[in-house]
């Protein structure tokens, strides 16, 4: 049976690879050459196409591709009151490649202020959605990765002297920007979030060691806050999380299945869906849907993967989703690409042409398994 609400059984995480016109647009502001409201009308012109583009293919959802971001999390934790963005002497390092030198920092006490940008972005791209008749779907960094990725050495301690404090603070900023973007209109909202896939890296784990943090009892604590941040979510609102292990330019960060964390994230958490990656070797099996609740909860299974143009063969795929049934209920499943196309603006290493043929093939194959 298809689903009426999201998760929607043909889904997509959220990013889509940048239009050359945005990126053109984006060289141009640099120069001088344009303004920042010359931009703004290009990227509207965009997403626009988009937004029916997505439509089209037969999606239920659209977002807007995050045209406006250079990065999936850094263009929202920036805009928090409180942070900053700085550049660092060295980027984020995947597997072969670093990224831009950019990072965010707390430097003040925390909070989410009334005029945050993404707002007025999400605004713009709900009215396009209801124009073409899908829901819009809003994604911003999950809580964690505010903290995780700089640890303790970019928390202010003279802001925030003990921990408690700085994560009290920031369940109660997201508790505000969960309300604050139901009331501009949002019924669909993701929290992405790389951290839960640390967790479960030997590597990561030990990195954040190095630096002087202790990764014991945070994903007790990530729990934590994401409940305080989703307790008073209305009952017509969707928050749904993707997990992700690094995405830049075709990339990745960690490796490690969902086991270390299952239980807590699955059952611990109260969001109402889980994209989780299940495109590679490097996230396991699927014996850790076992700790999905009965219920109405959704775990949308990435087996398609969004890294590479190959395109896979509907009966992989179906093959896939058969074994998670295993060990969760088939109609609790969805089928997604494992990832965003484009977390930063760079983009992964395939076509536009190949990115729509991967959201068309699970569209089709959702309709192939769970019917019309």
């Amino acid at each position: 049976m298809q689903r009426t609400k999201a998760p929607f059984r043909a889904d997509e995480v959220g990013s889509l690879l940048r239009p050359a016109k945005i990126k053109e647009a984006r060289t141009r502001l640099e120069k001088g050459e344009i303004s920042a409201a010359d931009l703004r009308k290009i990227e509207d012109m965009e997403i626009e196409k988009v937004v029916h583009k997505q439509a089209s293919i037969g999606l239920k959802l659209a977002t807007d591709g995050e045209f406006r971001r250079s990065w999936w999390h850094f263009d929202f934790l920036a805009k928090l009151t409180g942070c900053e963005l700085f550049h660092p002497d060295t980027g984020i390092q995947f597997a072969g490649v670093q990224t831009r030198h950019d990072a965010v920092r707390v430097i003040g006490k925390l909070d989410f202020p009334d005029n945050h940008p993404m707002l007025d972005h999400f605004r713009f791209l709900k009215k396009v959605a209801d124009q073409a008749h899908v829901t819009a779907k809003m994604t911003i960094p999950s809580p964690a990765v505010l903290h995780f990725r700089g640890g303790r050495k970019s928390i202010s301690k003279d802001v925030y002297p003990d921990l408690d404090a700085f994560y009290e603070d920031l369940g109660r900023t997201y508790r505000k920007a969960v309300k604050a973007f139901y009331d501009a209109g949002c019924r669909y909202l993701q929290f992405d979030d790389t951290v839960w896939a640390y967790l479960c890296s030997q590597e990561e784990l030990q990195k954040a060691r190095e630096r002087g943090d202790n990764p014991d009892g945070l994903q007790q604590i990530y729990a934590r806050i994401i409940n305080y941040a989703l307790a008073e979510k209305p009952a017509d609102m969707v928050v749904t999380t993707h997990v992700c292990r690094g995405n830049f330019r075709s990339t990745w960060i960690s490796s490690g299945g969902y086991e270390p964390v299952a239980e807590t994230m699955l059952a611990g958490t109260n969001y109402d869906g889980y994209f989780l990656e299940y495109d590679s070797d490097r996230a396991g099996g699927f014996e850790p849907l076992r700790f999905l609740p009965k219920g109405n909860k959704v775990v949308v299974v990435g087996v398609i993967t969004s890294k590479f143009g190959e395109l896979e063969k509907k009966d992989d795929i179906k093959r896939r989703l058969e074994e998670a049934s295993k060990f969760a209920p088939l109609e609790q499943l969805a089928l997604s690409p494992q990832c965003g196309f484009a977390s930063t603006e760079e983009g992964n290493i395939l076509s536009e042409e190949e990115q729509w043929a991967k959201l068309s093939l699970a569209v089709e194959i959702a309709k192939e398994v769970w019917g019309n």
